[in-house]
């Protein structure tokens, strides 16, 4: 995709809303926005969602020049995290059967009606997936009960490509924020040449009503700090809206100890040496009673989240990763 079809790809006409809004919010024109916008893509190929989320119209040059772009992390993925090997991660029901060991929980994907029906026959609650999708896009919790013509959902299971799971039941006080979701943490490692360390973290919540706690579905993130597991400051939505308690259970987020904090981290960290061709990973870590669980790993995990929560462009995490690289290969790798 060229620069300028990547910079317009997505909706003109929710981009151009936006714009309307961010114009009262600032007091700019939106001949002004518009102008803003132009730079940004001249200096870092920002498309409409970049120029939005990252606020960009309010920044320096130097400041947008940090920036990872969706561009940007084509870029970076395709050096440590080749797509050659993406369904390793990417394939839900791959992921299931490659960590295994770290994951305890029926699922059924691809069998027979009969064991369909075993599955629900085992399994009151279970989560509804598309065994490659993305963002949380028709991820929801069902309830075995409430299937009458077993016929008809497998069918439907079987045309749409969706694998069934377990419903994980998390650690009490990581749902007290959100009951209805289970509230993971986005936990990213880099692992390269035996050697693995994780280099953010980030927890996220659900809005309470919804299902999942995806950050594209109205939930809520704030970072984490790495050494103690404790939360640190606010949480932001997917529009930069900030929240100092949760909003629907009003519990505090900065300082909030996240339980089994040491056990995550030798899990993650553990993990990320299985896949020796896959250097970044994104864990969807959810916290229980007596340790942890992956719920997935993203070969490509999103940066919007660090950027966002952080304020400022993380290219700098980005370049970190490649010089270890660099420094063992002899490259020159830099985005």
């Amino acid at each position: 995709m060229s620069m300028i079809k990547y910079a317009l790809s997505g909706s003109f006409k929710n981009f151009n809303n936006k714009l309307n809004e961010v114009s009262i919010k600032t007091n700019k024109s939106k001949a002004s926005l518009m102008f803003d916008f132009l730079r940004c893509f001249l200096i870092t190929g920002a498309g409409y969602s970049d120029f939005l989320n990252y606020k960009l119209y309010g920044r320096k040059n130097s400041e947008i020049k940090e920036y990872a772009t969706i561009k940007t992390q084509d870029k970076f993925y395709e050096i440590v995290s080749p797509s050659a090997y993406k369904d390793f991660f990417s394939i839900k029901a791959n992921f299931l059967k490659n960590f295994a060991k770290y994951i305890d929980r029926n699922s059924f994907y691809e069998g027979s009606l009969d064991e369909l029906k075993e599955f629900l026959k085992s399994t009151p609650e279970f989560m509804y997936k598309p065994v490659n999708g993305l963002a949380g896009r028709a991820v929801k919790k069902m309830l075995a009960k409430d299937i009458k013509d077993i016929d008809t959902f497998y069918n439907e299971v079987k045309k749409n490509n969706i694998m069934l799971e377990t419903y994980v039941h998390q650690h009490e006080s990581v749902a007290s924020f959100a009951p209805n979701s289970v509230n993971t943490i986005r936990v990213m490692t880099f692992c390269y040449d035996g050697e693995s360390e994780i280099v953010m973290a980030i927890m996220r919540f659900g809005n309470g009503i919804a299902d999942i706690d995806n950050f594209h579905k109205g939930g809520v993130a704030v970072l984490v700090d790495i050494e103690t597991g404790k939360l640190i400051g606010n949480a932001y939505d997917k529009n930069a809206d900030v929240y100092e308690i949760h909003p629907y259970s009003k519990k505090k987020f900065d300082g909030y100890q996240i339980p089994n904090w040491e056990i995550i981290k030798k899990t993650c960290l553990e993990a990320a040496k299985v896949n020796k061709n896959i250097h970044m990973i994104g864990w969807d870590v959810a916290v229980l009673d007596k340790g942890c669980t992956f719920i997935e790993g993203n070969r490509r995990a999103g940066w919007d989240l660090p950027q966002v929560l952080c304020d400022r462009g993380r290219k700098d995490l980005m370049n970190y990763c490649l010089d270890k690289i660099n420094k063992k290969e002899g490259t020159n790798y830099k985005v």
